[in-house]
């Protein structure tokens, strides 16, 4: 099949949820189900009208740019002075809890998988770490939710896939010099590469998230801009902000994410239009990353899973999940239910997807189909269990508080 007919197959499908989203929306099906399921049957392991190989550069192309404006439109969203008077809840379980989950993820991978080097068993863990507030819309959307829970849940999302990036980018070179034995890469190499990434990377994110919070302020004050191209040149300015880092040495993916946190907290006038041209933009890509997920990396993924790669992936959804949360939350005033909401809720999606295809074009290394292996079947496990508990649980928070007010 030529690219021109699978693109457009891709596209018939996306436009045909746009057209009857609403009684979709209403069903257990979710945007990542719809679409990695469609993926799926339309992929080499359905129907074989998509076979586009996990090694084309298209499938990268998407994944790089869907990834830098994910983290950037992420980031851009939160409010750092909001942080320490309403968000005492994610910031133990992303300060306390996502390393914790990083640690044991990777103890309980080595146990699992002796034979992996522990730079592999690190870097499935921290690709396999961060969440995705997508699959728990229904929760987050929910009126008997309250606020706190919902927000918890989504600044965490919004967080952790930037914090989880130089632990990847770290893990990965690591790998990756121990499969080419570059004696050049010493291990005090690879950490002053890795040092300069992190600290050229934020630097350029800072110095254009400002500048471009500052000027887009400034044009606005005098109107010189409207609002359409407020959008265009809010995606330039992440795309700047990475192409920049790069220059100079920086990790571009985190410059992106840095760029969105000091150009959402620096600029002072109400954009609105950015936000409602970005959701539509990131919907947008992140549609095309689940159906490369369906039709590219599943059948991968799948082809070279087996029992240890299956048990590793629900261990990642249920106890490496659960329990450092819960030992994150240790000593806060929340009922039992609402402790199982936020652990439960750490579903596994985009980012993961994205740091799997990021790592596989980027780095040359051995044991990469167990990674890969892992990060599927986490990821499609968690498309079908959140996606299918999301609904029920929301609405059954408000019927288990109601008896514990009552008693």
């Amino acid at each position: 099949m030529s690219h021109s007919f699978q693109f457009a197959l891709i596209l018939f499908g996306i436009m045909g949820f746009a057209l009857f989203v609403r009684p979709i929306e209403r069903s257990w099906i979710t945007l990542p189900i719809f679409f990695a399921g469609l993926g799926f049957v339309l992929g080499p392991a359905g129907l074989g009208f998509i076979d586009l190989d996990l090694q084309d550069s298209t499938i990268h192309t998407v994944a790089e740019i869907t990834l830098i404006f994910t983290l950037f439109l992420d980031a851009s969203k939160i409010r750092l002075r909001n942080l320490k008077a309403h968000y005492g809840l994610p910031a133990r379980m992303l300060l306390v809890g996502m390393p914790l989950t990083i640690l044991l993820g990777t103890g309980l991978i080595l146990l699992l998988a002796p034979d992996l080097p522990w730079a592999m068993a690190l870097l499935t863990a921290a690709i396999l770490t961060p969440t995705d507030a997508a699959l728990a819309q229904p929760i987050l959307a929910d009126k008997d939710v309250p606020p706190r829970i919902a927000e918890a849940i989504n600044v965490e999302s919004g967080l952790n896939d930037g914090l989880a990036l130089p632990v990847v980018v770290f893990a990965a070179l690591l790998m990756a010099n121990e499969a080419t034995r570059d004696i050049s890469l010493t291990p005090f190499g690879v950490s002053q590469f890795v040092g300069a990434q992190i600290i050229f990377g934020p630097l350029a994110g800072i110095v254009v998230g400002y500048c471009g919070a500052k000027l887009l302020d400034l044009a606005t004050h005098h109107k010189f801009t409207q609002p359409i191209y407020e959008g265009i040149f809010f995606l330039s300015v992440g795309l700047a902000a990475f192409f920049g880092a790069e220059t100079v040495g920086g990790n571009g993916f985190i410059a992106a994410f840095v760029a969105g946190l000091t150009f959402g907290n620096t600029k002072k006038t109400n954009h609105k239009f950015i936000t409602e041209f970005l959701e539509g933009e990131s919907n947008f890509l992140s549609i095309l990353t689940f159906m490369i997920f369906g039709a590219v990396l599943a059948p991968v993924g799948l082809a070279h899973a087996n029992w240890t790669t299956l048990l590793i992936a629900v261990s990642f959804l249920t106890l490496i999940r659960m329990a450092p949360i819960a030992l994150s939350l240790v000593g806060k005033k929340l009922h039992l239910y609402e402790r199982f909401i936020l652990g439960w809720f750490g579903p596994k999606g985009l980012a993961s997807i994205l740091f799997a295809l990021f790592v596989a074009e980027q780095y040359d290394m051995p044991h990469i189909d167990q990674m890969l292996a892992c990060t599927v079947l986490t990821v499609g496990l968690s498309i079908l269990a959140h996606g299918l508990s999301a609904k029920p649980l929301a609405h059954h928070f408000e019927k288990t508080m109601q008896k514990v007010k009552s008693q």
